[in-house]
């Protein structure tokens, strides 16, 4: 049986209050099932098969039904999709079935069909999200070349997410055991991505990342910056920005805003201090100084969080795994737990709002 780790209720409530909900106003969230070329559709019917989710939310698939039932049947689950109602009250998997897969295609290979499949599924999810038929939504892996393939130029889900949303100022983040990092740039290249560590960007993420989880966490938030070079250059001895830019931006957030914020500190010890409880959050400034540390420190039960977005959106910490994907052997761990969590905020956002 999957659990919730119990650190997600010291953050956002104690779980006997978690557990009261009732299986007829349980949040509702939409599982998209990714790209179908990859490990998507098993680990999210590996994450249902068991029921684990009956008193924590109703959840409905949006995709490929005839897809779906494949994977179980070479999984050898019996699970039952019903067609999704938005009036229901049962605890059964539902799928909102977009009958937008060929019969055969290829298993482990970027290609239009499914690239563009699996953007449709992200976009019927926001419509379900938009005429209030579901809670929250969470994301199965997509391959951003398919993406791409299929028509659409995005460098993954929080960009995609954020047009469909009409969300100009986002941010991708992770939770992974006791740490939380916040992303400076998403997909790009370390070269293009160390423009943008700049004091002005960072002042505005400081500021984002202190409100967002402040709005997440529901209490003050202290929040520490890494550095971007060896031992945050010692002063300038190796290398400019930390004196230049970075630091810079940490002296204003906290001094002029009020923002409680340190550093810059040493990247290579500033997630461990971080995950010790001694910070609540860490801003990293590209995509691998932040998912290196979330994935050595919690792979298979990360979760990947949007910040910014107007609706709950959570996603598993890996990408399609091409490389086995058809052969039964992906780990549903991270979806299970971007599941779990996308219902505890889902169900905590609407207590809050209820009192």
């Amino acid at each position: 049986m999957f659990n919730i780790p119990d650190a997600w209720f010291i953050i956002f409530g104690d779980r006997a209050k978690y557990m009261t909900k009732g299986p007829s106003n349980l949040p509702v969230v939409a599982i998209t099932m990714g790209d179908a070329a990859g490990i998507g559709p098993e680990i999210t019917i590996k994450a249902l098969a068991a029921g684990e989710f009956a008193e924590k939310c109703r959840c409905v698939l949006v995709g490929d039904r005839a897809c779906l039932l494949r994977v179980a049947t070479e999984l050898g689950i019996d699970i039952e999709l019903t067609a999704f109602d938005v009036g229901a009250t049962g605890q059964n998997v539902s799928v909102l079935d977009l009958k937008n897969l060929p019969d055969e295609f290829t298993i482990g290979v970027d290609a239009a069909v499914t690239g563009k499949a699996s953007a449709e599924y992200i976009e019927a999810a926001v419509g379900l999200w938009r005429e209030n038929k579901v809670d929250a939504i969470c994301t199965a892996p997509i391959s951003k070349k398919a993406l791409a393939l299929g028509g659409y130029n995005y460098p993954g889900h929080t960009e995609f997410l954020a047009e469909l949303t009409a969300t100009t100022k986002f941010a991708m983040s992770f939770f992974g055991g006791d740490l939380r990092v916040v992303l400076l740039s998403t997909h790009l290249s370390l070269r293009n991505a160390l423009d943008l560590v700049k004091k002005e960007p960072l002042i505005d993420l400081i500021r984002f990342s202190s409100t967002e989880f402040q709005k997440l966490l529901k209490r003050p938030v202290s929040l520490a910056v890494a550095g971007l070079n060896p031992h945050a250059s010692e002063d300038g001895m190796f290398g400019g920005e930390e004196n230049d830019e970075i630091a810079p931006a940490i002296e204003y957030c906290r001094e002029t805003e009020g923002i409680n914020v340190h550093g810059p500190f040493s990247p290579d010890t500033v997630f461990v201090r971080a995950s010790r409880g001694e910070f609540d959050a860490v801003v990293a400034l590209y995509h691998d100084q932040a998912t290196i540390p979330v994935k050595a420190l919690a792979f298979g039960s990360a979760v990947n969080v949007t910040l910014g977005l107007p609706l709950i959106r959570t996603s598993v910490d890996h990408g399609t795994a091409f490389d086995i994907a058809g052969r039964s052997v992906a780990d549903p761990s991270s979806m299970k737990a971007a599941i779990a969590l996308a219902a505890d905020l889902a169900f905590r956002s609407q207590r809050s709002a209820h009192i």
